[in-house]
């Protein structure tokens, strides 16, 4: 017997869908959630370190969002067809120019089609691409005619906000959906938990005596993908690119070695823990690549507490969040951030799983 999708469904109101960040970067409401009661408290941000003690460990997630939405023109005619392409990630054993792309419209993407870029102010620029490939996925594979992206990206590319964002990215975007861990650059989406910290919360938190470390997985599109087989566990996961460095290992040994907790920043932080996770709650370093899909029964392995955002109905992410918590109490508690006008999805609230 299978789990129904349908169980991890609930109602939100298009309304509480967050267009724009707070105000001030640590100025979103977090809702606590106890594990083991399911009593529900809604509480500023900065409290977060009433949760922590001396001795616990902050993992989180370093990745960096690229400006890896582009727009362009059939053969670079400004009065022909228009393309919007997302890149993905490079093509294995490229130099920097091969890449898996989205495009918009698909189906005008032929083998062989050529792509001139508009610069940030929708001028032509020197860059261009070639259609490849159509892969199995509906993605293409593309040919850039030039290796360096990232200077390509600083001149024609755009942040790529989430989907159910209706706006197109601004000035303010560039820095407020970066985190401040912020550091290797190959993500497609934030990882939204990481969002609500500041340097000033980061200082209080270790002049508090709370550890710090770091992990990387470059956050691909398929985390907005709902889950649309009925059965969960015939969903198939996308893959992500992960690194966890031996220091971070060390750490978390050390922290549950002395009988300190373990604050996983956002879901991809967890991803990362238990692709690597040992029978004993330790952690094995490396760099890979994973498609671990965590859903009820499940039990996680290493990190003790949760951070992360308010998650889409059916989704691989609020599946995870019920692997911290029963379902029943992880719904009733989004049910409680709907009837308190709670923000939703990555520029939106939070909730601390404790």
């Amino acid at each position: 017997m299978g789990l129904s999708t349908d169980l991890f469904d609930y109602n939100l109101p298009e309304e509480l869908i967050a267009q724009h960040p707070a105000a001030k970067r640590d100025g979103s409401r977090m809702m606590v959630l106890n594990r083991i009661t399911g009593e529900t408290q809604i509480l500023p941000f900065p409290a977060i370190k009433e949760f922590l003690h001396s001795g616990d460990l902050l993992v989180s997630n370093d990745t960096k969002v690229m400006s890896c939405r582009l727009y362009g023109h059939k053969n670079g005619d400004l009065a022909g067809a228009k393309f919007e392409a997302l890149q993905i990630e490079l093509i294995p054993g490229s130099s920097g120019d091969a890449w898996q792309v989205m495009l918009k419209p698909g189906k005008r993407a032929k083998v062989g089609t050529l792509v001139r870029l508009l610069d940030q102010n929708g001028n032509l620029s020197q860059y261009e691409f070639v259609v490849k490939e159509r892969l199995a996925d509906g993605t293409f594979a593309v040919q850039f005619n030039s290796a360096d992206y990232v200077e390509l990206q600083r001149v024609c590319g755009h942040l790529p906000l989430p989907p159910y964002i209706q706006r197109a990215a601004n000035a303010g975007d560039d820095e407020r959906y970066q985190t401040v861990f912020a550091h290797y650059y190959g993500a497609v989406a934030a990882p939204t938990a990481g969002l609500h910290f500041t340097t000033e919360i980061l200082q209080e938190l270790r002049e508090k005596g709370i550890q710090e470390t770091t992990l990387t997985l470059h956050v691909g599109p398929g985390t907005f993908k709902p889950v649309s087989v009925a059965n969960v566990t015939k969903h198939v996961m996308h893959t992500e690119h992960y690194v966890l460095p031996p220091n971070t290992a060390d750490l978390i040994a050390a922290t549950h070695r002395n009988g300190h907790k373990i604050l996983a920043v956002g879901t991809t932080t967890v991803r990362v823990l238990e692709s690597c996770a040992m029978p004993d709650g330790g952690v094995k370093s490396g760099s890979g690549s994973t498609n671990i899909f965590l859903y009820p029964p499940y039990q996680p392995k290493v990190a003790d507490m949760l951070l992360t955002n308010f998650h889409l109905p059916k989704s691989t992410l609020l599946m995870l969040v019920s692997t911290y918590a029963d379902r029943e109490m992880v719904l009733a508690a989004y049910e409680r951030a709907v009837a308190e006008k709670m923000r939703f999805y990555s520029y939106g609230d939070c909730m601390l799983l404790v």
